[in-house]
């Protein structure tokens, strides 16, 4: 199966597979697997990142708490699908370890300390960059953005309009108070990605 997505992933890029959003990848479910398109370059450098971690963490035995990644080329990147959590009042939330102590899984600040250390990763504790396995523990599934790649490339292109940031508001065609992608400080367009933003 891993094969013939990999082969054929333009036929399940599709709206009933769509998974989730963020400012450089567009993600998609087929079966237990997930295919990450690249919207940008900064989108491919993430999932090598991904992929250079996953084969390093499971080196040291830590793999069952990182999205294994089986493939990336410059389009897409294929990882283990995860269930995503859910949004907490339409936004993602820091992840607290006393606070959701029932999703940590064993060696979590082990590896959070490792891919801080190791591998400069950023944003580390936000919701929306796990998943939850069959126990219900958190999953990395989104770890591929380094300080220095967040620094050095993905603010200037952001802060000029060329990729999203996110930003809380009341959505202009729904009324309903979500993220929006917003592109610089110049965008007026405040639909949310259900009313048609991407």
């Amino acid at each position: 199966m891993l094969k013939q997505i990999i082969q054929n992933w333009n036929q399940y890029c599709k709206d009933e597979n769509f998974v989730g959003i963020g400012s450089t990848r567009k993600v998609y479910r087929v079966l237990g697997y997930v295919i990450k398109v690249h919207l940008h370059p900064i989108g491919y450098k993430q999932s090598k990142n991904e992929l250079e971690i996953y084969t390093s963490m499971a080196d040291k035995g830590l793999a069952p708490l990182l999205a294994q990644t089986y493939y990336v080329d410059e389009f897409i990147s294929v990882q283990k699908y995860y269930k995503p959590l859910e949004l907490k009042n339409n936004q993602s939330y820091e992840v607290k370890v006393e606070e959701h102590r029932c999703l940590i899984p064993n060696l979590f600040d082990e590896v959070l300390e490792i891919l801080d250390k190791n591998f400069d990763c950023f944003d580390l504790k936000d919701s929306s960059n796990y998943g939850l396995n069959n126990d219900g523990k958190l999953v990395f599934t989104d770890y591929g953005m380094t300080k220095s790649l967040y620094e050095k490339e993905w603010v200037p292109i952001a802060e000029e309009g060329i990729l999203p940031q996110i930003h809380f508001d009341f959505c202009s065609v729904c009324g309903l108070e979500k993220e929006l992608r917003m592109y610089g400080d110049n965008d007026k367009d405040k639909r949310c990605y259900d009313c048609g933003k991407e």
